[in-house]
């Protein structure tokens, strides 16, 4: 029996989701859950679209959901809210406040099974960074976002007041990065080592400095920043803003002895930011899936989860193939 997947939210990502289970043929999409009218979701499958709150006022046919809302405003409150009742993936990505998410959906998930902050950062960059310290503890580790564009905070920049639309882009330094890769820079901080660049269109009516400032003042994503922001059309930003690469780089010098130093590179470059975050999701869907058939229960990170719970191979086949 395949594993049943609910995909709760849709926009970029949950339509990002139902691409990636496309390529997993152990898996199959259940039904789609959205806040929005139903009639009005137009998928790329067949798989039929409720409303969300069908999940709370009855127990549906999902063995993991998968939560593809913001990490600002829907997964605070509904990661606790459906772990209760079902084993749950999400990308949660406000770094800060991770430990105050991870309590809230441990207390939540008494019964089943949730893993969050699943994605490539937090996600994999977060694996490599632990990996690389572990074998190079003598050292500093630096992290590059970019260029390209961040869904988070994209989705940060349209929920400020007066914002019809927006998107935003980290754009690391070269310089940085090329001082990293040759064991220096370890003083700089993150917010020195990337600009933030939002473009956006305004509602009618909205103050371009009221909103602006709120922008570049927002804590957890842009104050800490040298943040530009430009206004656009809506035209514009449809023709010149709507692909999502992004990518980065994670990159860990150390010593191995007095005389000797080594370094440690982990790169992505993607293609689409949502889907690939999507597939991330999808495989440690796999991995909730696999514990809650153990009878394992609480909240788990990327940190916890084995690498052979997400591979669809068993581990026999995974000894034998690439160890």
């Amino acid at each position: 029996m395949p594993i049943n997947i609910g995909i709760v939210g849709y926009g970029n990502l949950g339509a990002g989701v139902e691409k990636a289970l496309q390529h997993q043929h152990d898996m199959a999409l259940s039904a789609i859950f959205t806040r929005r009218a139903p009639s009005s979701v137009e998928t790329i499958s067949s798989a039929k679209v409720r409303p969300y709150s069908d999940l709370l006022e009855s127990q549906v046919e999902a063995d993991v959901l998968i939560l593809c809302g913001g990490s600002r405003s829907d997964l605070p409150h509904q990661s606790p809210e459906l772990a209760q009742y079902y084993n749950i993936i999400d990308s949660y990505d406000t770094h800060a406040k991770i430990p105050e998410h991870y309590e809230a959906v441990g207390n939540a998930a008494q019964s089943t099974t949730a893993i969050i902050s699943c994605g490539w950062d937090p996600g994999l960059f977060s694996i490599n960074r632990v990996y690389a310290e572990a074998v190079l503890p003598d050292g500093f580790t630096s992290t590059f976002w970019g260029e390209g564009l961040s869904q988070g905070h994209s989705d940060a920049v349209r929920r400020v007041p007066g914002v019809a639309d927006g998107v935003q882009y980290t754009v690391p330094s070269p310089e940085a990065i090329q001082a990293a890769r040759e064991g220096q820079g370890s003083d700089l901080p993150t917010a020195q080592k990337h600009k933030r660049q939002c473009f956006v269109v305004l509602q009618p009516g909205a103050d371009r400095d009221e909103v602006r400032h709120a922008i570049v003042t927002m804590p957890d994503y842009f104050a800490d920043y040298e943040t530009t922001v430009e206004f656009i059309t809506a035209e514009d930003l449809a023709r010149n803003h709507r692909d999502m690469p992004h990518g980065g780089f994670v990159i860990r010098s150390g010593e191995t002895s007095a005389e000797v130093s080594s370094t440690i590179e982990y790169s992505l470059a993607l293609g689409s930011n949502p889907e690939f975050t999507a597939s991330v999701l999808v495989a440690y869907a796999r991995a909730a899936y696999r514990l809650a058939q153990r009878g394992s229960s609480g909240v788990y990170t990327p940190f916890d989860i084995g690498p052979g719970l997400l591979h669809p191979q068993e581990a026999a086949h995974l000894r034998a193939t690439m160890l």
